[in-house]
């Protein structure tokens, strides 16, 4: 399922290939500076810096017979380095290298996300700008509330977006940890400056204490901001799939040439994408739960979060990077409708009106529960249709008493709700 959704940077991340490359290059930076510290001679260091290499095929040979990777993925590397092997892994334990390699995979993967939802911004921020003005129905309950922009839900969905950017920059931050502290964190067969080392070169900070690993409140933050973003995710493509309901047809997914919706129904035109993105949120927001479900571990550490994360991280950071790719160019090629939008506000004979119907009676000496009372008596013989609302309310002798013919019709004017848009769209220098 993995490789179907992987798009190329994230199947170079998380490949066996580049897991084993940055084995290899923790290995030679944990020599170098321990020949730094004069406990590795210069031409062993030489040998190993060399001939140092590895063959996938070759690990997994070695795994068979171990049950153990990185044992397998040592004695490989050996056999190209010859005796000057000895020095390899000097005073190290496995999780020195996996976490450390995995702190850099992981940044790599929330980097490649943060870019995705940088340009997700960007498209969001164009659809802004084009419908600043475009008017449509709000809604609340799914049902009919006052008059919007579609460009205000662009914006709103931008402003989350830019949340969203924090929250995984805060991420990267907290997992881009390294660790070579020995066998339970106390540098007891390691010299401290070998990690420090190798954490400067790999752009990492070294934990400042651990145990055999690296504490894995860090991993679950980092997931549960990967199920923030899925769910901000899933609450866009929901929008886009009600709005594309046949009742609205405010928006709709761009549909190609030659795309079939239906093996039975040639008419069927699917917000299939957006539908794909909501049910992948489901996967991500699942492995956050099982991310949470790993920080409590037995001592110094066992193994019960291992086989989880191997499944999860990946899983995660590919899934989420598609969703974002995928959800990016749905706004892209979005169709609008605004030609629908006014047919749907129209569609209740001016009932979108009605509390500016109840403030002006208000703002004229009517009490507001009387008002409210008023307006409602009218607005509901509207929905039963028996009427327009402005002809209900004009042939009201309470109405006409306080507002003239013209105020009244003045209240029926869609402008009213535009009017402090520009204000909005200024918090965004826009």
């Amino acid at each position: 399922m993995i490789e179907r959704y992987t798009l190329p940077e994230m199947r170079r991340i998380w490949s066996e290939e580049y897991k084993f490359q940055k084995w290899l290059e923790i290995e030679i930076l944990a020599c170098e500076a321990q020949a730094e510290l004069g406990n590795i001679p210069a031409e062993a260091l030489s040998a190993i810096k060399e001939r140092a290499r590895f063959d996938v095929r070759r690990i997994l040979e070695l795994e068979a017979v171990t049950r153990h990777d990185v044992i397998a993925f040592l004695t490989c590397v050996g056999e190209h380095v010859g005796e000057a092997a000895r020095y390899i892994h000097m005073g190290l334990t496995s999780s020195d290298i996996l976490d450390t390699a995995l702190a850099v995979r992981m940044r790599e993967a929330g980097e490649q996300i943060l870019s995705r939802l940088e340009r997700l911004r960007e498209v969001l921020l164009e659809r802004a700008r084009e419908h600043r003005r475009t008017l449509m129905m709000g809604r609340t309950h799914g049902v009919h509330a006052e008059p919007t922009t579609f460009g205000l839900k662009m914006l709103l969905w931008a402003s989350e977006t830019e949340r969203n950017i924090r929250r995984m920059r805060r991420a990267v931050e907290v997992v881009s940890v390294g660790k070579l502290a020995g066998a339970v964190g106390t540098y007891a067969t390691v010299d401290p400056r070998v990690e420090a080392y190798v954490c400067a070169r790999l752009g990492l900070r070294p934990a400042r204490v651990a145990t055999q690993v690296v504490q894995r409140d860090r991993h679950a933050e980092y997931m549960s901001t990967c199920a923030l973003v899925a769910a901000s995710l899933e609450k866009f493509a929901t929008e886009i799939r009600n709005l594309q309901r046949t009742e609205l047809r405010e928006v709709e997914e761009f549909f190609a040439a030659g795309q079939k919706g239906s093996s039975a129904m040639p008419h069927k035109r699917n917000p299939i994408t957006a539908e794909r993105v909501s049910g992948l949120a489901r996967v991500v927001r699942a492995n956050a739960l099982a991310a949470l479900e790993n920080v409590a571990l037995w001592h110094e550490r066992d193994i019960s979060h291992s086989s989880v994360e191997r499944v999860v991280i990946p899983d995660s950071t590919t899934l989420l990077d598609y969703m974002l790719a995928r959800f990016t160019g749905i706004m892209e090629r979005l169709l609008v409708y605004p030609e629908n939008m006014r047919r749907n506000l129209e569609r209740t004979g001016g009932l979108v009106f009605s509390q500016r119907v109840l403030l002006a009676l208000v703002a004229r000496g009517m009490d507001r529960d009387e008002a409210y009372r008023l307006v409602q008596r009218h607005a509901m013989s509207c929905w039963r249709g028996e009427g327009g609302f402005l002809d209900l309310l004009r042939s009201d002798e309470a109405v006409r008493a306080r507002l003239s013919e013209e105020e009244l019709r003045g209240l029926f004017d869609y402008g009213y709700f535009l009017r402090h848009v520009d204000d909005i769209y200024a918090r965004f220098g826009l």
